[in-house]
């Protein structure tokens, strides 16, 4: 949001206005009758009229600061950026499958499961993006589009906020997660291609293998960068018993070889995420690795805000006319 005045030197006629405001307020003050014998007066109770009546020159400066205020024409407006550059095309491949339930991540001490650290690393790595259009798929059994190649961050942030954990199945299906990005990067050509791919198994499902898929990502020239989340062996899982939630661990296996030729294969890499520290770490790694010179357009849309200045003022000046010449008004 900017703020600005679009005839600022009219703000300079606040100085001869409050000045002349002032020197009639001491004025007033300098014309008061004097008396003796007003000691008693001090015990009179002051009632709410008089009370208000003191807000009386006050009101008159605020009102005529206001209207000179809207005649210096405020303007509040947003920033807008015209990509005159194609960018990058991005596809976030993102396992879905159950065994992204584990909890073996913790932020700020409290233990997370695997998807829940993927979302809050995943969306800042979108917002510091400029200029590339980036889509997502998800998978688990199945593969499916999620959000096709745009640069509307704000709409993949939302999207990636409300991915449900089995949507797409429980077991793994690396290649048609391939398979269905690479269909997605065909949508809008690009000078450069990549998908980061991030799961927690073993491809265990589908109809396209990983390794067909990365053949034809590798005739196309697509870069996989792979990244293998959460740690092997035993992995705690909460789930729903007779009495209640309680906590079981169970097995969870990981294909890092094929995580490894996948990124090879296709001129990428692959990275290894055990904790949350990690994961960050990676995507701003990646962040890095593939930036593209972005040439922009900035200008501002401004909305002109002087009518309520105006509008304000002059209410303002008009109840201190009608006051100051009905209930406060004062005789010479």
């Amino acid at each position: 949001m900017i703020f600005r005045f679009a005839s600022p030197w009219c703000l300079l006629m606040l100085i001869p206005a409050w000045g002349f405001l002032v020197y009639t307020l001491k004025k007033e003050k300098a014309d008061v009758i004097k008396v003796s014998g007003l000691d008693g007066l001090s015990k009179v109770p002051v009632t709410l009229g008089v009370r208000v009546s003191s807000f009386m020159p006050p009101l008159k400066i605020f009102a005529i600061t206001l209207m000179i205020v809207a005649l210096a024409r405020p303007q509040s407006g947003e920033q807008k950026i015209n990509v005159m550059t194609e960018g990058v095309n991005i596809i976030l491949a993102l396992d879905l499958s159950e065994s992204m339930r584990a909890l073996d991540f913790k932020r700020d001490n409290e233990i997370i499961t695997r998807l829940d650290a993927v979302r809050g690393v995943v969306s800042d790595f979108i917002m510091k993006r400029q200029g590339d259009r980036i889509g997502m798929v998800v998978f688990g059994s199945n593969a499916f589009t999620q959000l096709p190649l745009t640069r509307d961050y704000n709409t993949i942030a939302f999207m990636l906020d409300r991915l449900k954990i089995g949507a797409a199945g429980p077991r793994t299906a690396i290649g048609d997660a391939i398979g269905i990005s690479l269909k997605r990067l065909e949508d809008v050509k690009s000078a450069s291609n990549i998908i980061i791919l991030l799961t927690d198994g073993k491809s265990n499902s589908g109809q396209l293998s990983w390794k067909d898929a990365i053949e034809i990502a590798a005739r196309r020239k697509v870069k996989i960068y792979t990244i293998g989340v959460g740690t092997t062996g035993e992995a705690p899982f909460l789930v729903d018993g007779v009495f209640g939630q309680r906590y079981v661990y169970q097995q969870v296996d990981m294909d890092w070889d094929a995580l490894r030729t996948i990124a090879k294969k296709t001129s990428g890499s692959f990275f290894q995420a055990t904790d949350l520290a990690s994961l960050e770490k990676i995507y701003q790694m990646i962040n890095t690795l593939e930036k593209t010179k972005v040439e922009v357009e900035k200008w501002v849309e401004y909305k002109e805000l002087y009518r309520q200045f105006l509008v304000a003022g002059l209410v303002m000046f008009l109840a201190y006319l009608v006051l100051t010449n009905t209930r406060f008004i004062r005789i010479p």
